[in-house]
């Protein structure tokens, strides 16, 4: 699908030895690639892979790519914080007999924090290379993921996109028959309005209207910025059927639809074109909203 959304959302798990973990993976739309990445203390080394697998998939888009782990106790030893049960104990001691209660129970006691510790054992290099290899595969699986996901909401984006093309292309169309009545229109307008003046001043010749008439039709002359939508029109239409990220360049050619629509609108000495024009500007805001989410 060569037209792809920078919006999407993606999720991995993963485990090996004692470790769980999972990643959630975050996308919006930004001017390029804007990457977060959240790890875990003893996950940092992971940050730098991280960044190139993303950059290796996408090319714009704000993400924000979280690590969560959880470790078991598979390969922690269990001992006793001798200087916290000694606490503990002084205590319950101090309190025999001012306080009516049970005798403590032995899992109560272990079950105060500090009273048991686990203490991890060290990685050796293979064990660590190991297990960072299988938390950056189901990272990649859940890149895979988003880069899915942001083809698939691409392609609702193509398909409204296009037809704002079709609406913009039968508009553009509509306005080139409307330019046709405007000398005919500008004639008549402008005999109205020298029949009240010869009121006053009597013998404006044809040839004097005539004149006045071409002035009026060069200044209202929209064939140009017509032309130049058509243009813009066929540009925008290949590079949705092109691949790679567009996004940028819809969004420069969404402005210049833009500029050839308030124009044609300022230029306009017709109502039905003036309307022709605010229907485009119109289209072209909502083409161009939906643009903003292209990669």
């Amino acid at each position: 699908m060569p037209l792809s959304s920078m919006t999407g959302f993606a999720r991995a798990h993963g485990a090996l030895g004692p470790w769980r973990w999972h990643w959630e993976i975050r996308s919006v739309n930004a001017r390029g690639l804007d990457l977060r990445v959240r790890m875990p203390e003893g996950f940092e080394s992971l940050e730098q892979p991280v960044r190139v697998l993303a950059a290796e998939r996408f090319a714009r888009g704000s993400m924000t790519v979280t690590l969560t782990v959880e470790e078991g106790l598979g390969r922690g030893v269990v001992r006793v914080n001798e200087d916290a049960l000694t606490q503990v104990l002084a205590v319950l001691g101090a309190l025999e007999g001012r306080v009516r209660a049970d005798p403590p129970r032995m899992d109560g006691i272990l079950s105060l924090r500090g009273v048991l510790e686990v203490q991890q054992q060290e990685l050796s290099e293979a064990e660590l290379a190991a297990r960072d290899a299988a938390v950056l595969s189901s990272l990649a699986n859940a890149l895979d993921g988003l880069l899915q996901a942001r083809r698939d909401e691409g392609e609702r984006l193509g398909t409204f996109l296009k037809a704002q093309l079709a609406t913009l292309s039968d508009l553009r169309g509509q306005a080139a028959t409307a330019i046709l009545a405007q000398p005919e229109q500008l004639q008549a307008r402008l005999k109205a309005s020298l029949a009240m003046v010869e009121a006053g001043q009597p013998g404006v010749s044809a040839e004097r209207i005539a004149q006045e008439v071409a002035m009026l039709l060069v200044k209202a002359d929209v064939r140009e910025e017509l032309d130049r939508l058509a243009a813009h029109l066929a540009q925008a239409a290949e590079l949705l059927a092109a691949k790679g990220a567009q996004g940028r360049r819809l969004d420069f050619l969404a402005q210049e639809l833009n500029r050839e629509a308030n124009t044609l609108c300022s230029k306009s000495t017709d109502i039905q074109l003036t309307r022709i024009g605010l229907e485009m500007k119109a289209t072209i805001d909502q083409f161009r909203e939906q643009v903003q989410n292209v990669e």
